[in-house]
Order: structure tokens, then sequence, then C-alpha cells
């Protein structure tokens, strides 16, 4: 199971994350991810997507630990390089995107809603990068994307601080374009995504191509070269025996 589900409305699709764990992120889910961006670059009768959780409550809380934790450095590798490669696919993607963030976006969670044109943020929810807190570097690609994306002001407090944001706050560091209440939110997604499918789609994709193409240009041609920063300290000893706490403690809560 990839854990996501296609859904058709008119010339809008939802890329609907649907998978156990709470859509956390695993090998299944990164590939399908990838996949379906590539067929919905394709689809010329595709006006826009919806990035939306089938979750009430959680959007997404970032890598599958519990699926991870048996990989070696090979294993972790060949993730990781997945993983950057759907970043690219979503983050590249022609067509309109608005990421429905309607519960916890943190870690990879807020790296997918990073590659959307626009995030709404549900009131309440939380949206961040912790990476820091658990040892861990930002992945390289996942720097560019955060660097073009929120405030520059801002940057120090969500990739060096690894802090969560909700509401108002999140709008000022610019993990979130807008918060609205929870009543209709998914509703209220589709709308503003139909605002977006409502412009002439070549003009918008010509337009979004060239917004992007110098990032991910340099996301694509250092991400090889970056990565083992990330897996040396993935594999450290400090970082490996928080894994194993964290995981350790969802198997005592499920």
């Amino acid at each position: 199971m990839s854990g996501i589900r296609i859904e058709r409305q008119g010339r809008l699709v939802v890329l609907r994350l649907d998978k156990a764990r709470g859509n956390a992120i695993d090998e299944p889910l990164v590939e399908a991810l990838a996949a379906h961006a590539g067929e919905l670059a394709k689809d010329d009768s595709v006006g826009g997507v919806l990035l939306a959780s089938a979750h009430p409550k959680l959007f997404c809380p970032g890598l599958d630990l519990v699926s991870l934790t048996g990989y070696d450095r090979g294993a972790m590798d060949r993730f990781m390089a997945k993983f950057a490669a759907a970043v690219w696919a979503l983050y590249g993607l022609p067509r309109p995107v608005v990421a429905a963030v309607g519960g916890a976006a943190v870690a990879g969670g807020c790296i997918l809603a990073l590659t959307a044109d626009h995030r709404m943020l549900k009131r309440g929810a939380p949206i961040g990068l912790n990476e820091v807190k658990v040892g861990l570097p930002l992945p390289w690609s996942i720097t560019l994307l955060l660097r073009a994306t929120v405030h520059p002001p801002a940057l120090s407090r969500i990739a060096l601080l690894g802090r969560n944001f909700a509401d108002e706050e999140a709008l000022l560091a610019g993990l979130a374009d807008e918060v609205v209440d929870g009543e209709g939110f998914e509703a209220k997604a589709l709308a503003r995504l139909e605002e977006f499918a409502d412009k002439d789609p070549l003009a918008l994709a010509t337009t979004k191509a060239w917004l992007r193409e110098g990032v991910l240009d340099e996301m694509k041609a250092k991400e090889a070269e970056r990565r083992p920063f990330f897996l040396d300290r993935w594999f450290s000893e400090a970082t490996q025996a928080r894994i194993r706490a964290t995981v350790e403690a969802l198997a005592k809560k499920g």
C-alpha cells in the first residue's frame, strides 16, 4: 500500500495522504508521490492539485522511523534519494498546488507542504521542522526549498531552533499563506485552488517553472554530493539512540 489516494473533482485532483501511522513517510510513500506527480504533470485535463490528508487532526508527522530504523546506510541513502526526487517532482509540478494542512505538519510533513504554491493552515495546527532537535541537518534539497519559500528573518527560528509555528506566527514566518478556521476547511482549500486553476494554464505553468527553475537546478546539482553529511549524522550514535527511543515510545502507544 502506497498510502496515497487520488480523487478527481472535475478538473481538480486531490492527492490525499492516507497511510497507517498517521501518514509517516516511508519508501513506498515517496515513490508514490513522485510517480503521481509525474503523471499529473503530463495530464492536461488537470487544472490543479490539492495535497491533503485523510486524517482530520494530522497532515504528516515526518519520517516513518518504525520502518526506517532497520535500514543500513545503503538503504537509507536510497530512501533519501527517492525522498529528494519526490520533493523535486512536487515542487516542479506544472500545475498549481495547494496544501490543505488540516493538522500537524512537522519535519517531513512540513517539507511536503513547502512544495506547494499555497499553504492553507487550519487554525491551531502546528507546522515546523524539528530535524536539528534530533541531531540531523536539513537535507540539501530541503535547505534550498526552505530558503526559497519562507521569510528570511524566520530562517534561524525554523531551521536552527527547530520550532513549531501555528496561526498568525506561521503566517509571519512564511510557513503558511493563510490560516482558516476548521469548519469547511477542505472546501475552502479547494476554492483557493480553483482560483489558481482559473488562470491560463500555460501562462501559470511557464511562470511557475521560471520562478523555481534555479532552485530545482541547484537541488539536483548537489543533492548526491551533500547527502553523506545527512547520513553521517543519521547513523551517529547519539541520533540512533534518539531514534530508538522514539520508536520504543511509539510501540508503547500503539
